[in-house]
């Protein structure tokens, strides 16, 4: 394939991964809308604190994607990483059932929304296993379908919501739905992938999938913990700015996440890491100067669209575009240290959390305060990662202890 056709290929792909994950987010915000109006204050606070367990508790959904998606480059066969994608999905079920009742009385919710919520991750384990095969061969066009119908899945809890249903059956609701799309997707991965001759057991198991959930959960940590401390060292009234400021943040974030997608199977390959690793970071600074950009002059609108009461985060709004474009390169640079088994480049990204975690709980006294901590933490661990990824780029992707070396 010739540069300009795979840049074709690769903006194409970019599109519809993009489309697909609008999709699910639209049905994401959707379902949290609808559930804040029909729950009531009360019932709420608990789908969503619950949706947030879930949300940790599916990080190995993540990281075993990005496993499956590096080992279908390398070589492995399907029915080898959907045993591997089997073993973990047991494990999280487990993990799931032994946190359930400790969870209900942390959280303050009923046992029976608990598990219905944790025991969803095993779920989007499986889920995740069909998706890193789409993405590892490069079927973008499939992928995004599938991405897309894991948001339309919520559908069932909106219906069920709107019959009066509680935050329980909801999420009953939003498992079946889910369960439904994983069946779903493993007959559209079996269409090809389950045809080719592919006999050779995957070179990496559990602790792979283990190593590359830290990098993830890192990320996610990073990507949080601003929003979760300011209602430690902020009054309610700036906490509630704040958190309106971070919608900018997670736009930022989320918006080129297809990036990464696309460009990770050639990351993963030894024969074209290199020039992937460049291109997504690249590609990454350049959406995220876009993104800074059009916050700052779409400031004006927060407090028309928000309200006056809002107004304050105007000045600002920029730095939080800036923290989640931050946090985009860190995620793509963080990505070529999975797809290239370097996942110690993460401990990186923990001594930043640190750092900002310190610098937050001592320092920040103000929005202002707390969100250029933020930026600078996130900036600085960003830079740090990405040299070290582009540093790496021309080298064996192996590390001692990450594994084995594998053959070119």
């Amino acid at each position: 394939m010739t540069p300009r056709a795979a840049a074709t290929s690769a903006a194409a792909g970019m599109t519809m991964v993009t489309i697909g994950s609008m999709t699910a987010n639209v049905a994401a915000y959707l379902l949290q809308l609808f559930a804040a109006t029909w729950l009531g204050p009360a019932g709420y606070g608990e789908f969503a604190s619950l949706l947030a367990a879930q949300l940790v508790l599916a990080v190995p959904a993540l990281a075993l994607q990005t496993v499956v998606a590096r080992e279908v480059v390398l070589g492995s066969g399907a029915d080898a990483l959907r045993r591997l994608g089997l073993r973990c999905a047991a494990i999280v079920a487990v993990l799931a059932a032994l946190l359930v009742v400790p969870v209900a009385a942390a959280l303050h919710t009923s046992v029976g929304a608990t598990a219905a919520a944790l025991l969803t991750a095993p779920v989007l384990v499986l889920l995740a296993a069909e998706q890193g095969l789409l993405q590892g061969r490069g079927r973008f066009r499939e992928l995004s379908v599938v991405l897309a119908a894991a948001g339309v899945a919520k559908v069932p809890a909106v219906a069920v919501l709107a019959v009066g249903g509680g935050p329980g059956v909801a999420l009953v609701a939003t498992a079946v739905g889910t369960a439904v799309v994983a069946a779903g997707a493993r007959v559209v991965v079996g269409r090809e992938v389950g045809s080719v001759a592919e006999t050779a057991p995957p070179a990496v198991g559990v602790a792979a999938v283990l190593r590359a959930s830290q990098v993830q959960l890192a990320l996610i940590a990073l990507s949080s913990v601003d929003l979760l401390l300011s209602r430690v060292v902020l009054d309610e009234a700036q906490a509630g700015q704040y958190a309106l400021g971070a919608v900018a943040t997670k736009i930022a974030f989320w918006l080129p996440a297809a990036v990464g997608v696309v460009l990770y199977p050639r990351m993963a390959n030894p024969a074209h890491s290199a020039g992937a690793i460049r291109s997504a970071l690249g590609v990454l600074v350049g959406l995220g100067a876009v993104m800074v950009a059009a916050a700052a002059l779409a400031a004006p609108l927060a407090p028309l669209l928000a309200g006056r009461d809002y107004a304050s985060v105007q000045g600002l709004l920029w730095a939080f575009a800036l923290d989640g474009a931050c946090l985009a390169v860190l995620q793509g640079a963080l990505l070529s240290a999975i797809a290239r088994e370097r996942t110690l480049l993460a401990l990186v990204a923990w001594a930043g959390l640190a750092v900002e975690v310190t610098l937050i709980l001592t320092v920040a006294s103000s929005m202002r305060q707390l969100i250029l901590i933020t930026v600078a933490c996130a900036a600085v661990t960003a830079a740090l990662v990405s040299v070290a990824a582009l540093r790496g780029a021309d080298t064996p992707p192996h590390l001692p202890g990450e594994g084995t070396p594998r053959p070119v």
